[in-house]
């Protein structure tokens, strides 16, 4: 939380005070600047009132300008320069949660207060909520635009289920960014810019990718299950993986529901009692009947010691459980050569 030289709520009251009364309380219950913090709606306080959502839109706005032309506003310039300062701190432009978070994570009256300075101050400018990005405001058109249009470019390279750690997503971010000024590439407004992004997101590992993605927007056991394994890099047992989730994620994950849910999903193979492993590291799917059956399609006709050499590759199984399946004669045949192929 930053020191900030002037009280907001002080610095607000002496901005209303320049409105008459209605206008004030128009301003105060649309802002929540009041004691409740809540921010009403243009029908609740017109039904107070007894006008239409419009008019209570043009007092609203109105109020706004008569603020911006009055001395009170006039002698705290300090005050809009001391929260550009701030902004340019932070990167120039900054996602409207963020930079309230910024302020204070557990006043929202406080919020509330500075939200409605950034209202009245002409420096900063706000973009609504679009398909792209969220609330934002900004000090710099051309700034705003580059940071924006080089988040599109670092979407569009992601493939749906990517996931990148955050120093290489930055490096291909600030691959984009060659035009912006370096007093702004620093870790920390980059993962503010980042932040913007309605369509990238980091997963609880700090991964990053499409935040539709079930590996990044992570809400059931199956996705917990998921992250859990591929931090562990090799096969593990379901067991291991509900400890792993409870540890990691401070998630509760019984056994058998994390077993239902590894059987159920097809990012996982079975290649072991209990063993899973993440399809996308190339295992096979299947018992080990079927297993063999795809070695041999890919391969054509294996000796014995061929055969479970590349299952034993897709499996944590036995010797002598591959052999008993390759003495399946409906599925299994030998040659002369004592080779085998598909029956």
């Amino acid at each position: 939380m930053p020191n900030l030289s002037f009280k907001p709520k002080i610095v607000t009251k002496k901005l209303l005070q320049a409105l008459p009364e209605r206008a004030r309380q128009v301003l105060v219950s649309r802002y929540g600047l009041g004691t409740d913090p809540a921010k009403q709606t243009l029908e609740a306080i017109g039904d107070k009132y007894g006008i239409t959502r419009e008019r209570v839109r043009q007092i609203e706005n109105a109020g706004i300008a008569n603020v911006r032309k009055s001395q009170a506003f006039k002698s705290e310039a300090a005050t809009f320069d001391e929260i550009k300062k701030l902004f340019e701190v932070l990167g120039g432009v900054i996602s409207e949660e963020d930079f309230l978070n910024h302020i204070t994570t557990k006043d929202k009256s406080l919020q509330n207060h500075i939200h409605f300075l950034l209202v009245v101050g002409t420096h900063f400018k706000k973009l609504k909520e679009d398909d792209d990005f969220k609330h934002r405001w900004h000090i710099n058109d051309e700034l705003t635009k580059k940071v924006e249009e080089s988040l599109r470019k670092v979407f569009k390279n992601l493939s749906d289920d990517e996931l990148l750690p955050e120093a290489e997503l930055m490096k291909s971010f600030l691959e984009h960014l060659k035009d912006v000024s370096e007093e702004y590439k620093k870790e920390e407004v980059l993962r503010r810019w980042l932040s913007l992004s309605k369509k990238i997101a980091r997963n609880p590992l700090g991964e990053w990718g499409v935040a539709a993605s079930k590996n990044v927007s992570v809400k059931g056991i199956r996705d917990y299950a998921y992250l859990a394994i591929r931090k562990h890099g090799s096969p593990i047992h379901f067991k291991e993986v509900a400890k792993s989730i409870s540890q990691m994620f401070n998630k509760k994950a019984h056994m058998a529901t994390t077993h239902n849910e590894l059987i159920k999903d097809k990012r996982f193979v079975l290649v072991g009692r209990g063993l899973y492993a993440l399809s996308e590291w190339g295992y096979l799917s299947g018992v080990v009947k079927d297993v063999i059956t795809k070695v041999l399609e890919k391969n054509g006709p294996l000796t014995k010691e061929e055969v479970v050499d590349k299952v034993l590759k897709e499996r944590y199984v036995k010797k002598n459980t591959i052999l008993v399946n390759l003495q399946n004669n409906k599925a299994f045949k030998k040659d002369k050569e004592n080779k085998y192929s598909i029956a």
